[in-house]
């Protein structure tokens, strides 16, 4: 690591490494829904790149389990069932009860200094009412939380959980919570962090994984959607 103040190579981000944000990006918000196929050609025209570097990308989205290969057929958007909904949660619950711990070990005036403004970008976004404005401080809130971790390990891991969460919520808005109801869990993640409140943190970020499961659920209960067959959503 070099010394404070020394010059050091800036790291240049691969053409590939650009393709697969923009993928994820796609998968995200809906734009590549569950299911469809990725026509390597029709893409590669698209992101105005060559098929190498598209190729290199997709490859990585399906290391990273967005993406799924079928023999002879090609590169398809995952799509979620019931119980990949309920696996992800779990992980995220891992990956974010761990980064609260080291947080609450480490600095916790940066991680309120950091999460402060998420909040009241949530908060805005609340007030006006806006789902896909609140899905993306919602989001932003806990890139930010892992963040604060400083691993970069647990912030990779976090990366995909989330583009896989918001594929959730891309196709069942009706589970999203209330935004007075979101925005007090989230405020209440903040003050735990703020006060020191170690067991109150980790109490709360479980019942914020495990609600949302919940509410998935019945969610698809109520559409009537078979289980084996539905995608589900949750932030």
């Amino acid at each position: 690591m070099p010394a404070p103040g020394q010059l050091s190579p800036v790291p240049r981000r691969s053409t590939a490494e650009l393709i697969a944000d923009q993928l994820r990006s796609a998968i995200m918000y809906g734009s590549l829904a569950p299911g469809d196929q990725l026509g390597e050609a029709e893409l590669a025209g698209q992101l105005g790149v060559s098929r190498g570097p598209l190729r290199e990308a997709m490859q990585r989205l399906v290391q990273e389990g967005l993406l799924r290969s079928e023999r002879h057929r090609g590169l398809f958007v995952r799509e979620l069932t019931q119980a990949d909904v309920r696996d992800v949660y779990v992980a995220r619950l891992a990956v974010e009860r761990t980064a609260c711990e080291l947080i609450m070990r480490g600095n916790r005036g940066e991680a309120v200094a950091r999460l402060t403004p998420a909040v009241e970008r949530l908060a805005r976004a609340a007030a006006g009412g806006d789902r896909n404005a609140m899905s993306d401080a919602d989001q932003a809130f806990h890139q930010t939380l892992v963040s604060c971790a400083g691993n970069s390990r647990l912030e990779r891991m976090s990366q995909t959980l989330l583009v896989e969460t918001r594929m959730c919520l891309t196709v069942m808005q009706h589970v999203y919570p209330e935004p007075g109801e979101l925005l007090e869990e989230h405020q209440r993640i903040l003050d735990a962090i703020a006060d020191g409140a170690e067991e109150r943190l980790l109490t709360l970020i479980r019942s914020h994984m495990v609600d949302t499961v919940q509410r998935i659920h019945d969610g698809i209960r109520t559409q009537e959607i078979p289980p084996e067959a539905a995608p589900g959503a949750g932030a």
